[in-house]
This record gives structure tokens, sequence and C-alpha cells, in this order.
């Protein structure tokens, strides 16, 4: 760091009072303060494997290299779905349900809610070959059934976590303690965003429960605050905080906002924080959202039949409304959109839980609308260069949770050795089944996918090699994989 701008840094309130007594310097603010709101915004090439300082925190940005996908839509089911009742089929797991596990899948292991010998547990779910593939899905996603041939399958997945907040903050954020970047901000922060009129970076949150590792897995950490994911809602005000209070217009909150500017064009130059520009970003951001937000996110001026093809209804909060509100917010612009739907915990501990009808019910708020939203991407074109990825936090145990192995309810424990998820679009192979789980499913037998390599090959889809897009914070340079991850060339189309 330059050491005067670190002196500055390091000054007092009173040090900065006295600064503030200075003149305003110039400050570059044409795009951000008069320029207009569609992609046409200024791009701003990536050199050096880094993006650039520019005026506005969120202009376009150019990635090193050419990119299979543009965008990114993310669907998190909070908890974690009970892949083997999903996604990968087990007759052997079948045929064995209710003998003891075998000593070596479980020896040196510790789980969430289990102790001593649990017991195997098939799948009571049906199963069927699904469209050219042949991928086998399970009767619990009838919609997925349809678009079949577009999922990319990775039946081989990884993860070092085996409870909620950390196992989702190493997902998004790289690392399983809070305080890093999560993986929209990387995206935005390598990017920028293609409407400046809306978010880069949209959160979206259905069945009114919070992500596990609360706002830190679509939080900015250490990067510039602009980066961080901005949460809207289907109901209600869309932006909280957003709205003018009562008693004040728009052109009295013009008059505040043009105020605050010149005040923190004050400070910027007196102490050079990239944090005032973010300031001063966020603030010209959310008074072009008063007029923005409100109409993307009325999904009531949808047609009948996509509001029915979704299951989407106009002015409550679920996934379907997300989904929806997901390719409408991709289809102006917003680079990120990530989703995130609690109650996929199913450890059996109550009917909603089990694996038979509690997994048949909350199925069917989700296949239809993740069905929905992947064949309108297709049909308005925006499918080729929108990646979608669908996955929890880690997967569910080969047996019965330990709490509940002696009740009539069906449910399974924590599992991070190996899961599946799904991706689709942007690049990657569709109708495509990646890696494969033993014969009862505790381990991967061939091509396994660790968290930091779905990381590395997701932003490579998105034009960035994963060790050049770093940001420096305390004497070092961070990246969303850390020290670790490959890209998955098995995934790639």
């Amino acid at each position: 760091m330059n050491p005067l701008l670190e002196q500055k840094l390091l000054a007092t309130r009173r040090h900065l009072l006295g600064g503030m007594a200075g003149g305003v310097g110039a400050w570059a603010l044409h795009d951000l303060f008069g320029g207009s709101g569609s992609a046409s915004a200024a791009v701003v090439p990536a050199a050096g494997g880094l993006p650039q300082a520019a005026a506005d925190p969120l202009a376009i940005r150019l990635p090193p290299f050419p990119a299979k996908a543009k965008r990114m839509i993310v669907i998190h089911l909070t908890g974690s779905p009970p892949h083997l009742d999903l996604y990968d089929p087990k007759p052997e797991l079948v045929r064995r349900s209710g003998q003891e596990c075998p000593a070596e899948t479980i020896a040196g292991k510790q789980f969430a809610f289990t102790t001593g010998t649990p017991k195997l547990l098939g799948s009571p779910r049906g199963w069927q070959r699904c469209g050219a593939s042949g991928m086998e899905l399970s009767d619990a996603l009838p919609n997925l059934h349809r678009v079949a041939d577009k999922l990319c399958l990775i039946r081989s997945m990884h993860t070092d976590q085996f409870n909620h907040a950390p196992a989702e903050l190493l997902a998004y954020t790289g690392s399983p303690r809070a305080g890093r970047p999560s993986l929209g901000s990387w995206v935005t922060y390598g990017l920028g965003s293609e409407n400046q009129n809306l978010p880069g970076f949209v959160v979206l949150i259905s069945s009114g429960v919070q992500p596990n590792g609360g706002t830190s897995s679509f939080g900015s950490g250490f990067l510039p605050s602009v980066y961080q994911g901005v949460q809207c809602r289907s109901q209600g005000d869309p932006v909280l905080f957003a709205s003018n209070p009562a008693g004040m217009d728009r052109s009295m909150r013009r008059r505040s906002l043009d105020a605050l500017r010149d005040l923190n064009q004050l400070q910027a130059e007196s102490l050079g924080n990239s944090e005032t520009m973010t300031r001063i970003a966020q603030y010209e951001l959310a008074y072009r959202m008063q007029a923005s937000v409100p109409e993307v996110m009325d999904i009531s001026r949808e047609p009948e039949h996509v509001l029915a093809a979704y299951g989407a209804k106009p002015g409550t909060s679920s996934l379907a409304n997300n989904c929806l509100l997901a390719r409408r917010l991709v289809e102006q612009g917003v680079r990120f959109v990530h989703l995130f739907d609690w109650g996929w915990d199913f450890h059996g501990t109550n009917p909603a839980e089990d694996l038979r009808d509690g997994l048949t019910r909350k199925g069917a708020t989700f296949d239809q609308p993740a069905a929905a939203l992947i064949e309108d991407l297709e049909r308005r074109g925006l499918l080729e260069e929108t990646l979608i990825l669908c996955t929890g936090e880690f997967g569910r145990t080969p047996f019965r949770e330990g709490r509940t192995a002696e009740g009539s309810t069906l449910g399974r424990d924590h599992f991070p050795d190996c899961y599946s998820i799904w991706m689709c679009g942007g690049g990657v192979k569709g109708g495509h089944v990646h890696g494969a789980s033993d014969d009862l499913g505790f381990k991967p037998a061939c091509d396994p996918v660790h968290i930091h390599d779905l990381q590395a090959t997701i932003l490579h889809l998105l034009g960035w090699d994963h060790t050049q897009l770093t940001y420096r914070f305390q004497g070092r340079d961070f990246r969303l994989t850390d020290v670790h991850g490959n890209v998955v060339k098995g995934l790639l189309a």
C-alpha cells in the first residue's frame, strides 16, 4: 500500500473532520449518475487478470478469455435434499436395506445425529429412465423428467463439512468460516453488471427462512460492499428500506443524495478508500432501483400461461415465484441470481420430512418451477448463455438417521462424502451423468468432484481462471477457491 494512503486510512475522526474543510476534487462519475441502464454501459477490460478500477464499480468487465456463460442462477435447496431418493438410484442399497452398515463404511467417521452402527436404508422411490440420454431420475421429480436431456448431473460430489452453516459457507465462499466473499460477489466483481438500474447480484428467499450461513452466504466479505447480494422480495416492498419515507418525494430524495454525494466525494479525495466509492454507488443504485425494481419484480405482468407453467401466484412468496423472477432478472441484465429455498433437511423427525409423502409434497414445490425455468430460458434464447446450478450444501446418508431409526418416518442424516447435484445451460453438457457413487452410495466410485473443483469450473465457464480472479486483503491475494480446485473438463460441452 502507498505509505501516504496508509497514513490517511489510519487517520482519526478529528483528522477526517479537519480534512473535510478542504475543497471538492473532481470525480468522473458521468456513467454512474447520467448513464443509461442498458447493456451499452461502459465496458472495462480486465487487464493483467484483475478488474481495473472504474468510476462505476459495476461497469461491465470483459473476462480474460471467451466465456460460455454470461450470467448465472443458483437454486439452493437449503437443508440439502436426499439425493439417493432423487438423483442416484442404488439397487444394491435397496436389496440390503435394513442391514447394518459395513464397518469399513463408517469407521472413524462422525455424523451429525447418528452414533453406533446404523442400518442401511434403500430408497422407497420409483425410478425412470428419461429422455434420449436415459438419465435415471426418481418419481419425486416428474417435471424434471422432460428436461433430463438438458441436465448435467454430477453423482460424485463431495465436501469437507457435515453441518449446515459451515458446509453452505464452504460451498459459496470457499471457506467454512464467515468473512469471505460469496460466489455471486466474486462473479459481479469480475464481470460487473449489464444493467445499471438493477443490482448485479440479487438474492431471493422462499419458505420463510434465511440461509444457514445467514447473510454471509451472499455477502461480499472483504470485497467492496457494492458486490454483496441485494435481497429482494416477491411479496410487499421488493427491496426493504429502498422506498422514500413519509414526507419525502422523489425530487427531495434527489437533492438529499446530491448533498451526500458531495460529502462522500470530499472523503474519497481525502482518504482514497474504495468503500467511499461503494457508498456513492449504492446510494445512486438505490435511487435508480426505486423506479426499475418494482417493474421487474411484478410477475402479474406475465401472461397467464407462463404463470401456470411455473405454478407462480402474484402477491405470494414461493420458489415458483422466485424461479420466474430469476428469469425476469437475468433477462434484464442481472449478472447473478441466488435462490434459497428452505425445507430440504430430511431427517425424518416429522411427516413433512418423510422420504415418501413428505418428499413428494416438497418436490412438487420445486420441480415444476425448475423445469419451467429451463424451458422458458431456452424458448427465449437465454439458456445457452445462462448457467443454472441446483444443489444443497451436502448430501444425505445411505442409512437411517439415528434419532428416527426406530420410528415410522424415513429420514437420512447429513453426509458430505458423496452426493448429487445438477447444472444446466451455460456451456455444460446436457443429458450427461458425470461420475458415480459406489454400490451403497458411501463414496465416489469414479470422477470425484470436490466443492472447490465445482467453483473453479463455474468461474471457467464465466470466462475466468479461478487462480487469477483475486483480491488483495491483509497482505495476501485471496480467491474463491483458496489454494485448491481444478476445472472439471468432463462437465464442459
